[in-house]
């Protein structure tokens, strides 16, 4: 399968397949490059919650803004605590988490909305990023997943959400993004007992590999992906990175590799509309 994120610039990958039949789409991962943080946050930190300068954070989500030619103030952030809490944002919600993590939607690891000129964001440093877009509906969302968040079926919540307001499940596209992989995450039982809870009829060597007595190499990407199917998503509507956050050193933070003391890169969707300003 080709890889469908695509390094577009130093600070940003791109998702190709889904911008190509869609003008007014903005959607991406950062990478930890081009930026102004210093050390162990180095360069392109956009986490306000990890002890970075403020200051150095806000200059880099500017840097990005410029990029995107999307202001900072129509950005929207959550305080992201490994839950399944999922909320629709609105013009609203402009600004918050985007220059203060106090302000950011609270308990909250995933968002969407149908309004134009909004961009969602999300920080990662080896979390699953879910990626979620109908073009038919104008609707868009992304969520964390964490393995918490994906025992919790964040996944699947979300895609449960929009056939609730009447999206079609046919025209939902999901992208599984940048995480850790399975070589670089090693859990426990109790871990793995949490996944096959919610994968009952998934082989368990699906997605897990026992590496020593009660330890597992787990792909939480293809948790997520077997999470979206069994939620109804098409198979052929589901895009997976293969890229892996813990060993592309030179391209991403990994709070694994990195043992907690590193940046955050951040995942962002949004539809630009004509007025924007």
């Amino acid at each position: 399968m080709t890889e469908p994120f695509v390094l577009e610039k130093e600070q940003t990958l791109s998702l190709p397949e889904w911008k190509g039949n869609a003008s007014n789409l903005i959607v991406g991962f950062t990478t930890k490059n081009g930026g102004v943080s210093e050390g162990q946050f180095s360069t392109l930190n956009m986490g306000l919650h990890v002890n970075d300068s403020v200051d150095a954070v806000c200059q880099n989500k500017e840097i990005l803004a410029s990029r995107l030619n999307i202001p900072t103030k129509n950005w929207v952030g959550c305080d992201q605590t490994h839950e399944d809490k999922i909320i629709k944002v609105n013009s609203h919600d402009k600004g918050k988490g985007v220059y203060s993590y106090s302000t950011a939607l609270a308990g909250t690891d995933g968002i969407y909305t149908d309004s134009e000129n909004i961009l969602l964001t999300l920080c990662f440093a080896d979390c699953v990023p879910l990626y979620f877009y109908s073009k038919e509906h104008s609707l868009v969302g992304i969520a964390h997943a964490g393995w918490k968040g994906t025992v919790k079926n964040i996944a699947g919540n979300m895609i449960n959400r929009w056939m609730e307001d009447g999206v079609n499940i046919d025209t939902i596209q999901v992208a599984i993004g940048p995480a850790i992989s399975a070589q670089a995450y090693i859990v426990d039982d109790h871990v793995v007992n949490r996944v096959m809870d919610a994968l009952p009829d998934v082989e368990k060597g699906t997605y897990m590999k026992e590496v020593s007595r009660g330890q597992y190499a787990l792909d939480l990407k293809k948790v997520n992906f077997e999470l979206l199917l069994k939620a109804g998503v098409k198979e052929r509507n589901i895009l997976c990175s293969s890229f892996c956050t813990s060993s592309n050193e030179s391209l991403f933070f990994s709070h694994r590799r990195d043992k907690g003391k590193t940046g955050r890169m951040m995942s962002f969707i949004g539809l630009k509309g004509a007025d924007i300003e």
